[in-house]
């Protein structure tokens, strides 16, 4: 299965495993699922941390390609065809990160793994 990491589950897998629910462990560990990082999430993190409202151990642009690395994540580029769906979707969700995150679940066929319940409202499959 594809698996995309909303912004909070790659910050916890990263620094806080526990915050991970059993079952995203499970799924992180499974190797039959591959997981990606939308280049979206780093966008956010990238922003929040210079907005001063996210701590990180390093900046992002050394955090994330370690993290992706050292865990096997593959990068997710935002691509013109995920951008093109973002006027199909409901106005379910207010951030524009999550709601670009679903049009990237959608196009490229994934689920996204995230434990924010307004996200499991749009037509994809969430797990947590």
């Amino acid at each position: 299965m594809k698996l995309l990491l909303d912004t909070c589950a790659f910050l916890w897998l990263t620094a806080d495993v526990a915050r991970l629910s059993p079952h995203a462990r499970e799924l992180f560990r499974d190797p039959g699922n591959e997981i990606y990082l939308s280049s979206v999430v780093g966008w956010e993190i990238a922003v929040k941390y210079g907005l001063g409202r996210l701590t990180l151990t390093e900046p992002p642009e050394r955090l994330i390609p370690v993290a992706r690395q050292s865990y096997g994540i593959a990068a997710l580029p935002l691509d013109e065809e995920s951008v093109l769906q973002a006027h199909r979707l409901p106005p379910l969700h207010r951030d524009p990160f999550d709601r670009m995150l679903v049009c990237q679940a959608i196009v490229h066929g994934m689920a996204i793994l995230t434990p924010d319940p307004l996200i499991s409202q749009y037509p994809i499959r969430t797990l947590w």
